[in-house]
């Protein structure tokens, strides 16, 4: 037997075609799916993500055998880049309180026009618990930060940060149509509330939901 017959066939080009546009589709579907996701929130009719994406539903459902399978898929592509951006910006930036500012603001200007995102924050408080994990260690560098340069209200905690986020989050969505900017009023105002001048002491927090406890948890981790 010669060498040439002793070698690994090399893999069909119709096989090869067939695997190259099942990707495409995929890649098709879940860019139409974030789009949609965004505009209309977790209860949109996937026949609205086939149609954007050019696929029929027999293809979108070999790819993901149900919408909650294509959201999950979605969100933690979406909450991933948007976490990388804002910690790649939080590290370029020297000033602590800068720092913290800058992660609410770019929160507020690209997550919580996503509607889909939104309500995953408000329902769970992240995609998957890996995504949470991640915020709020994120989170936590840029509290520990302030809290070390001396910029940062005494007994304000992690939670307190995430649940901030979250609810500023789902302002801008309520009052983007009727009063679009209104975020930013709030916005100082809530992070007046968090600078060190303030010394009244905070009441205790509630432990509240299993999202917020580790929030708590990643801050003693």
């Amino acid at each position: 037997m010669t060498s040439a017959d002793q070698s690994t066939p090399t893999q069909p080009p119709a096989k090869r075609a067939r695997r190259a546009d099942a990707e495409r589709n995929r890649a098709a579907i879940i860019e139409a799916a974030g789009v949609v996701f965004a505009e209309r929130g977790g209860t949109v009719d996937v026949r609205e993500i086939a149609r954007r994406s050019g696929v029929g539903m027999g293809t979108l459902y070999r790819h993901f055998p149900t919408k909650d399978d294509l959201l999950a898929t979605v969100l933690e592509r979406e909450f991933t880049c948007w976490l990388t951006a804002a910690h790649q910006a939080a590290e370029a930036t020297e000033d602590p309180w800068q720092a913290l500012t800058g992660f609410f603001e770019q929160t507020l200007t690209h997550q919580a026009r996503n509607r889909a995102m939104v309500e995953s924050y408000a329902a769970t408080g992240a995609p998957s618990r890996a995504c949470a994990q991640y915020r709020d260690a994120f989170i936590d560098e840029l509290r520990t930060r302030c809290l070390n340069a001396g910029l940062l209200r005494a007994g304000v905690t992690t939670a307190d940060l995430v649940l901030l986020s979250t609810s500023l989050s789902q302002i801008v969505q309520a009052t983007d149509d009727s009063h679009p900017g209104q975020w930013r009023r709030l916005l100082r105002i809530s992070l007046d509330g968090l600078r060190a001048r303030n010394t009244e002491p905070l009441p205790e927090s509630d432990p509240g939901p299993e999202s917020v406890r580790h929030a708590d948890a990643a801050a003693n981790d």
